[in-house]
């Protein structure tokens, strides 16, 4: 899951960093490194799962 980027020609270290970092969010990583953060509990995770699945069911039903 490493994520590399060549330089391409004539490209500055600030493009490439932006670069990286659009590609970065495209996978979801930033947002896996912030759940990871902390630890969770698996009874906290059905919680949040639980609840995600509720609003999710009742947004459709509207």
């Amino acid at each position: 899951m490493a994520i590399r980027i060549k330089a391409r020609s004539g490209e500055s270290a600030e493009q490439m960093l932006r670069r990286f970092k659009k590609l970065c969010e495209k996978e979801g990583l930033t947002k896996d490194v912030k759940r990871r953060q902390y630890y969770e509990k698996p009874s906290e995770r059905r919680r949040r799962d639980q609840r995600k699945s509720v609003s999710r069911v009742m947004r459709t039903r509207d």
